[in-house]
């Protein structure tokens, strides 16, 4: 039987975008698991970034806002890859995206996703946090670093609170060089409110009576990705002063 020469996928809109402004030429793979692949891409012409990382994963893995989602990786080994005219090629298989994913984050500024709140008050945190910010970007090991993942989720339940940080963020931006080009993509991610299927499960479900059953899928997550996710939001939760109405 001989290989495909090209496999359906799906895609967040900006990994759509970035592939569709990438220059044509070979893109560095980062990694290979059994159901995941990460690709180094190059920087957007002009755009001054580090460049990012592209994910391609299987129904089994890890489903990061950075990826483009296939039903299966077991006919490409990842061993070369390359974009050519917005498509990434890996292992001569055309991945073209057919789908565009929303990876948003759920809003709670108005109400719980799927309907309006009447218990929940959000106020602009007080104080700046540069300073845990930089104690963060980097710590931890592996390919997302602990510290990263307590940023994205405090950075998302932000998002979906629509409260700005915009000394976090810059703080952020600036310090991206000192993690791994998967963790400062997801940092980025975070930052447009991107996030995992998992955790806009459990801020669908704050305050609900799934929210025990999103957590513990949220958990679940990784090695430790999924536990950091949730320190940081719900710190993030209690630096925007949620009020419960009694």
């Amino acid at each position: 039987m001989n290989p495909p020469t090209r496999l359906p996928a799906a895609a967040p809109r900006r990994v759509r975008d970035r592939l569709a402004q990438a220059e044509d030429g070979p893109v560095r793979v980062l990694h290979r698991g059994p159901h995941a692949l990460y690709l180094a891409l190059a920087p957007s012409r002009g755009s001054g970034d580090p460049g990012w990382c592209v994910g391609v994963v299987d129904a089994v893995a890890t489903q990061v806002p950075c990826a483009l989602r296939t039903p299966s990786l077991a006919s490409i080994p990842g061993e070369v890859a390359s974009v050519h005219d917005g498509v990434l090629h890996v292992d001569g298989v055309a991945l073209r995206v057919g789908r565009v994913l929303d990876v948003t984050v759920p809003s709670i500024a108005g109400g719980r996703a799927g309907g309006p709140r009447t218990d929940v008050r959000v106020e602009t945190p007080q104080g700046a946090p540069e300073a845990w910010v930089a104690e963060l970007v980097g710590a931890g090991r592996g390919l997302t670093p602990y510290g990263d993942d307590v940023l994205c989720g405090w950075l998302a339940i932000h998002r979906a609170a629509g409260v700005p940080t915009p000394a976090a963020d810059a703080a952020v931006r600036s310090l991206l060089h000192r993690t791994t080009l998967l963790s400062a993509t997801l940092l980025d991610c975070a930052l447009h409110g991107e996030v995992l299927p998992e955790f806009a499960a459990w801020v669908g479900a704050l305050g609900a009576p799934a929210e025990p059953a999103a957590t513990a899928a949220l958990e679940a997550v990784g090695h430790t990705s999924g536990r950091g996710l949730l320190a940081g939001a719900r710190r993030g939760l209690a630096e925007l002063a949620t009020v419960v109405a009694a």
